[in-house]
């Protein structure tokens, strides 16, 4: 099993030590994250594109450049690429030309986003919200079979006529994952390229996921390649040696980020029960000691059937050196036991 992180890159006030982090500083401890996650043996770091004020990462390549030559075995991944307001063939060659830096760990990770920002940033419009992703995700998927890029143009795309796209990636291809929030139309999507599935889980009990992950395979199947079908949870959580001290560190954070959403969209305000109902068996909160995550992510393997956790630990603005601890105890004590158990 492969263990990793991503995160938005967040920036604003801790709401335990009032400390501001700015984005010159987040992008610096940002570094510092994935090297310390390179040296302790995690398996990919994701980064996610936002164009809100309270994130620093918008040119999620260009960061992910910068961790390419101070790490040597981490895959490095955008989480995820808003690729409906991009253009495919620049997405691809950003990606393509990281990997070559990297010496062949890029990945590209796209969806539909979770803000709305970039559509009226690049200059579209919400009301093409599916059509768009539809669209380029196919193109970009065109790009990665191969040199020369044959496309007859739609209404969102621009028409190429025998082009090649450079660099290419050093193994021939990119893996390009779709992420997806759990509508079924995505899983048949995301089945029928043969691509990987990052199933996002933030809220909820992850076991009743269970149904759209069986019908991501069958779609992989049916389209004639169930050997490439590969499940990613993309999770929230937060690991320290004691499981309350987990809970206690990382719930100020992600309760002032959670709230903040809740107030954009319609929701209550977060409370401490809540947030600790969700660290049980069943619940989408995947924080406490390295024993709790194991068995906790052991526990839902099965129904499942993923091979990779993607955890989220940087939500808000959390103290850099608890941070650094929970990285420290994720690759050391968390990964190894999972990768032992299959």
């Amino acid at each position: 099993m492969e263990v990793g992180l991503y995160t938005f890159g967040d920036i604003g006030k801790n709401p335990v030590t009032g400390e501001v982090v700015d984005h010159a500083t987040r992008l610096s401890n940002l570094m510092e994250e994935i090297e310390l996650a390179d040296q302790v043996g995690l398996d990919v770091f994701g980064l996610g594109e936002h164009h809100r004020p309270n994130y620093a990462v918008s040119a999620t390549a260009v960061a992910l450049a910068g961790a390419a030559r101070i790490t040597r075995n981490i895959k490095l991944s955008s989480a995820v690429s808003v690729l409906s307001s991009d253009d495919p063939v620049r997405v691809y060659q950003q990606f393509s030309t990281l990997d070559n830096l990297s010496g062949g760990r890029a990945e590209i990770m796209v969806g539909r986003g979770s803000f709305i920002e970039s559509f009226p940033l690049f200059g579209y419009d919400l009301k093409d919200y599916d059509a768009l992703f539809e669209e380029k995700l196919a193109m970009l998927m065109a790009i990665n079979e191969g040199e020369r890029l044959d496309w007859p143009g739609t209404d969102f795309t621009q028409k190429v006529e025998g082009l090649g796209v450079y660099p290419r990636p050093v193994k021939g291809n990119l893996p390009i994952w779709i992420a997806a929030g759990g509508t079924p139309q995505s899983m048949v999507r995301a089945g029928a390229y043969g691509a990987p599935l990052a199933l996002a889980i933030i809220g909820g009990q992850p076991r009743r996921f269970a149904p759209l992950a069986d019908l991501y395979r069958k779609a992989a199947a049916q389209a004639g390649h169930p050997e490439k079908a590969r499940v990613s949870l993309n999770v929230h959580g937060f690991v320290a040696e004691d499981g309350r001290a987990a809970a206690d560190i990382f719930f100020p954070a992600q309760k002032q980020v959670m709230d903040q959403l809740g107030r954009e969209r319609g929701w209550p305000p977060q409370s401490r029960a809540q947030f600790d109902a969700g660290m049980g068996p069943e619940g989408a909160m995947f924080v406490g000691s390295p024993a709790q995550l194991v068995d906790k992510i052991l526990g839902l393997k099965e129904d499942l059937g993923f091979d990779r956790v993607v955890m989220q630990m940087a939500i808000g603005v959390i103290d850099q050196k608890e941070m650094l601890k929970a990285i420290e105890v994720l690759g050391t004590k968390v990964a190894p036991e999972l990768r032992r158990a299959g």
